[in-house]
């Protein structure tokens, strides 16, 4: 199953779900507004809204649109069994083996079962969420899946564990359907290094060059100050269109296919970044800010944060360029 959620992580969600046509056979997103953009755009293979009905009327717009919805709260379930027998969207089962966010406690989903059989169908599948599936060494995850494994023995569900990195780390994780989310555009779900390859290039270009003196400074607030004389490259991409304004002086880009720094405080519209070692730079120049030759998952380190949260903040005015390889 392919996560699409958040425009796809920021891909491009109606772009990303063409591409894999016949190789995923579901798609999920978080909300049912996520699921009718995808309709909209003429995607026909079934989704999973993960967060469930936020309120009565999505039920029926999930029925309409062929979406199933993950129930994780009684007051969900009351609205499905008021739906009409005939117009009731099918629906999984979240329980919360630890994380502690969305779904039922373990000791609830018996009673929950028997309570709700009657809207339960074919498709209604038993789910979980690891909370530290990244962490090999983490025990939370055998207590997770030993907790789990005890509830989905006691019927004959189908269920839906595996994240990206479940799906590398946790073998026994792998069962029914594996929900694959920032794994799939490429960035590394783990500590440890996979053979995964980039879904996104963010790229930008040289507006501007000048020769910055040693001594004088560059951006508001005049956070970096050049020690030598300074070829000074103004490139085309801010916090407006999602590159992180708290992304530190020494933040890495690549240019001419060597990597430069950033130099000042990441501006609305444009960064500045240090050539001086790179003497080919000229006007209109292409800059790599992450992507096939420098790891979102490098700038994430240097931003604090992590490549989710990277991918999904591109704004809404960067082109989404597809290119297939």
């Amino acid at each position: 199953m392919a996560v699409i959620k958040a425009d796809a992580y920021g891909h491009g969600g109606v772009n990303v779900a063409r591409l894999l046509r016949g190789r995923a056979k579901r798609f999920a997103v978080a909300i049912i507004e996520e699921a009718l953009v995808l309709r909209d755009a003429g995607i026909v293979e079934p989704i999973v809204v993960l967060e469930g009905a936020h309120q009565p009327r999505e039920c029926a717009l999930a029925f309409q649109h062929n979406c199933i919805l993950v129930m994780h709260t009684q007051q969900q379930l009351e609205w499905v069994r008021h739906c009409e027998p005939d117009r009731r969207p099918a629906i999984w089962l979240k329980v919360d083996t630890g994380m502690h966010r969305l779904g039922f406690a373990v000791d609830e989903i018996e009673h929950i079962v028997q309570a709700y059989h009657g809207i339960l169908c074919e498709e209604t599948v038993l789910a979980t969420h690891l909370a530290c599936a990244d962490d090999e060494q983490s025990g939370a995850t055998p207590a997770q899946l030993a907790a789990f494994s005890k509830v989905a023995a006691q019927f004959n569900f189908p269920v839906s564990i595996a994240n990206s990195p479940a799906t590398i780390l946790w073998p026994q994780s792998r069962r029914g359907w594996n929900r694959l989310g920032v794994g799939l555009y490429g960035s590394q779900p783990t500590a440890g290094n996979v053979n995964i390859k980039p879904a996104m290039t963010l790229r930008s270009s040289v507006i501007a060059l000048r020769t910055v003196p040693a001594g004088d400074s560059v951006g508001y607030g005049q956070t970096w100050t050049a020690t030598r004389d300074s070829r000074i490259a103004t490139v085309g991409i801010g916090y407006a269109d999602g590159y992180p304004r708290h992304c530190p002086n020494g933040t890495p880009v690549v240019i001419n296919g060597s990597k430069a720094e950033l130099v000042g405080r990441v501006s609305m519209d444009m960064i500045t970044i240090d050539v001086t070692d790179i003497p080919t730079v000229s006007i209109g120049d292409s800059v790599e800010l992450w992507g096939e030759n420098l790891s979102i998952d490098e700038v994430a380190r240097h931003a604090g944060t992590i490549s989710y949260e990277l991918m999904t903040r591109i704004s809404v005015r960067v082109p989404r360029i597809v290119r297939h390889r």
